[in-house]
């Protein structure tokens, strides 16, 4: 009983003394300095991840000069952790071991936006990045842990090759992970405009329904050995079972049949006749992206509503709402390097045309040589 007593008093002291809470006090925020990465460690991830993105993102990986230099942190850890999440179908053996990497992503991102990453390149950089962001915002600004989360349980919930049921299904999954993508990246910058979101949402989906046709052959032949292809360039994969992800409403339109595919590839009846619905939307979502840049410039208004406009985490101010022309151009011309990756998706739909729509040409599977002039010239020109 007095031993009790006396650790009782003795706790009592500890908690009375200014000396002992001050050294208290110091040791926690050296704790919290400690899970801070250093120079040097920023250094590695920023290099890892560039290296991550030219492997299996080239175009992104090229496309980085157009953004500005404050923000290409930022930039290249949400193009390398979107690489990362889209290869987890492919570095997985099976749904299960998925979703438990998808789980260690979501507490990855949670903790990298906190201040505190784990020793991981993606997260450091991230939180260097999301550090940088608060402190050129004066606080203002923040990478969205939702958008982040909402990559991650949309590339989770299509782990196991599911198919979309619809058209309009499969640009939901465009919107809910491209589309989320480049909205980070805006944010990024930092910049909260209704207008380059809207023209950034309409981009998003046709990089996604581009990504997801691209895949179409290795995921209905998947090698014996995984490619490692990453789905920021092919849209789903899955090392181990064959599957058509052509929307089901657009095969039964053009009358295509998954097991003539698997039987019998390029020639099966009516598969080129879905690739071109497929394709021909999100053909259309950029000529809309363009029509809404040059109705801006000549009337001052985008032509429509944004559909997304109140979803989650699309908060704007009675000011960014009812900003005039000269408002919204000045954003557009901040934002025009987020919008080069529709350069990319219209060549490789151009290539797509140029053969015939067949998915399998082996033409459609090589990186455009000369993307880094048609980004520059459609950089000069403020042009998509």
């Amino acid at each position: 009983m007095l031993s009790s007593k006396l650790r009782t008093a003795s706790i009592q002291r500890i908690y009375r003394c200014p000396k002992l809470q001050a050294r208290q006090f110091h040791s926690s925020k050296c704790l919290r300095d400690n899970a801070r990465p250093s120079d040097a460690e920023v250094d590695r991830a920023r290099a890892y991840c560039a290296n991550l993105i030219r492997k299996y993102d080239a175009p992104s990986h090229i496309l980085q000069t157009f953004i500005p230099q404050p923000s290409r942190d930022a930039y290249l850890a949400i193009r390398a952790f979107n690489v990362d999440v889209a290869r987890v179908a492919d570095t997985t053996s099976t749904p299960t071991v998925g979703k438990m990497r998808m789980q260690f992503w979501r507490d990855t991102v949670s903790k990298a936006l906190a201040g505190t990453p784990p020793k991981e390149p993606v997260a450091i950089l991230l939180a260097s990045a999301a550090e940088d962001l608060r402190e050129r915002s004066g606080g203002k600004a923040r990478l969205s842990k939702n958008w982040f989360h909402r990559i991650i349980n949309t590339r989770e919930q299509y782990l196991g090759n599911p198919p979309y049921p619809t058209l309009s299904a499969l640009e939901s999954y465009a919107e809910n992970t491209y589309s989320t993508m480049l909205y980070l990246t805006l944010s990024a910058l930092p910049q909260a405009s209704i207008t380059t979101d809207h023209v950034a949402s309409h981009i998003g989906k046709a990089m996604g329904i581009a990504a997801v046709l691209r895949g179409i052959p290795l995921i209905a032949f998947p090698p014996q050995q995984p490619l490692g292809t990453a789905n920021s360039i092919t849209g789903q994969a899955g090392p181990t079972q064959g599957a058509v992800l052509l929307p089901l409403d657009v095969m039964a339109e053009a009358n295509v049949r998954e097991e003539d595919i698997f039987r019998q590839g390029a020639s099966a009846p009516g598969l080129r006749d879905a690739v071109f619905i497929v394709a021909t939307r999100a053909n259309d979502h950029l000529i809309t992206a363009r029509e809404m840049l040059s109705k801006l410039r000549s009337d001052g208004t985008l032509g429509h509503d944004f559909e997304h406009q109140n979803d989650e985490e699309h908060q704007y101010s009675p000011q960014q709402l009812d900003a005039g022309q000269d408002m919204q151009l000045a954003e557009v011309e901040q934002a025009f390097g987020v919008f080069l990756p529709s350069i990319t998706t219209q060549s490789w739909l151009d290539r797509l045309q140029k053969a015939d729509f067949d998915i399998f040409d082996a033409s459609l599977r090589k990186v455009d040589w000369k993307l880094p002039m048609k980004a520059y010239w459609a950089y000069s020109r403020r042009q998509i």
